[in-house]
């Protein structure tokens, strides 16, 4: 009857370990971070769940006849701010599968 002690003490250990995870996802999604291009000149904030929060652009980047550079930025400011979301995402949660070979998760 042995085995039925430890099978009720690895419950609880990942009952602990569920909570600590679901904590951390929420507040992953309070974090913010920022992605920037054209030297800063747009950036995009966007939250650890990838939710875009911000666009800024500098008025000196926009020129009507240059549509296409602006966009250009604004996908590279956002590619770059989602990018930084997911090291974030892999930082915060990857404590929870270390040592774990666990395919897609984080």
């Amino acid at each position: 009857m042995r085995g039925m002690g430890n099978m009720q003490n690895m419950m609880k250990q990942m009952q602990k370990m569920q909570k600590k995870m679901q904590q951390a996802q929420e507040e992953l999604g309070e974090q913010k971070v920022e992605g920037t291009a054209g030297g800063g000149m747009v950036t995009v904030v966007v939250s650890g769940h990838k939710e875009v929060l911000e666009v800024k652009i500098n008025e000196e980047v926009v020129d009507p006849d240059d549509i296409e550079m602006l966009q250009d930025l604004v996908l590279a400011a956002t590619n770059d701010a989602l990018k930084k979301a997911d090291e974030l995402t892999a930082k915060t949660m990857g404590q929870f599968t270390k040592g774990l070979n666990l395919p897609g998760m984080f």
